[in-house]
């Protein structure tokens, strides 16, 4: 885990880059400004120019950005790669927008259980694929080698038993209903990861729609929303087309009040035989 000005400092250069990106400025550009903008007394400086170095060689900062795991974690890298893809439809605006809220939510005092969800909610909204995306979430620095091994277990297992239960079955509250049932104080094979509250929410959303699940726990750990694709603002069309449909009627209105007044003389709009006629 980095320092938590690190991650204030990577907030402030992503929110920036996307939001200068919907001004169609160059991403080397933009680098060249943050590279001077950002905190100096922090290491993102360094990762910037190393960066932009990979850009202008080959228009990509992923491969970058894998390199530097001593900072970058293996998630962020996955985002930025799968936002890179020219295959697919992940929205670059939208995956720095993400790291954005990552980052932000590391600087605070994050839970691995907020942070486990966010991450996983961004691979399930975005459709960024499970196989690859939970092994780079299971070698992020946030988690304990409890929770690593746990993830890897939900990337194989997924699709099969529902998120819900995986959650469930390794929270307090499951050992708790257990002890009751059986009488006696049960002993977890295992370590719980999630807490009583965190597995009565995960009950009760079982065979639900798995978003209801992110958003029940979102709102109990205090976890950021996962960042949506902007849909295109049509404000600027809009005065344009009614200029054109002001127009149309304008004509039309001047058609009836000829035809009003004795008739609409057409004879205008014949085209003419002969070029040199009068």
């Amino acid at each position: 885990m980095l320092e938590p000005e690190e991650y204030i400092e990577q907030a402030y250069f992503f929110r920036v880059l996307s939001e200068r990106l919907r001004d169609n400025v160059p991403m080397q550009d933009l680098f060249l400004v943050l590279q001077n903008e950002v905190l100096s007394t922090t290491k993102l400086p360094l990762a910037i120019n190393y960066l932009l170095s990979e850009l202008k060689h080959s228009g990509c900062f992923g491969p970058a950005m894998a390199k530097l795991e001593h900072y970058f974690s293996r998630f962020q890298t996955y985002v930025v790669t799968a936002a890179e893809d020219e295959g697919g439809r992940f929205d670059m605006r939208v995956a720095l927008e993400v790291l954005r809220y990552l980052a932000e939510f590391l600087a605070g005092s994050p839970s691995r259980q907020g942070v486990f969800l966010y991450q996983f909610e961004v691979l399930c909204r975005n459709r960024l694929g499970y196989e690859a995306g939970l092994e780079a979430m299971a070698v992020d620095p946030v988690y304990t080698p409890e929770w690593s091994e746990w993830i890897r277990l939900v990337r194989r297992q997924i699709g099969i038993v529902g998120l819900a239960e995986l959650i469930y079955v390794r929270s307090d509250d499951y050992v708790q209903q257990r002890s009751r049932r059986e009488g006696i104080q049960v002993t977890p094979e295992r370590p719980t990861l999630f807490q009583e509250k965190e597995g009565k929410i995960a009950l009760a959303n079982r065979h639900k729609d798995l978003l209801l699940l992110f958003a029940a726990l979102q709102r109990q750990l205090g976890c950021p929303e996962v960042p949506r694709p902007i849909p295109p603002d049509s404000t600027p069309e809009i005065i344009p087309q009614l200029a054109r449909r002001v127009e149309r009627l304008e004509k039309r209105i001047k058609l009836l009040e000829e035809e009003q007044k004795g008739g609409i003389d057409i004879t205008r709009y014949y085209g003419r035989d002969d070029p040199s006629s009068p």
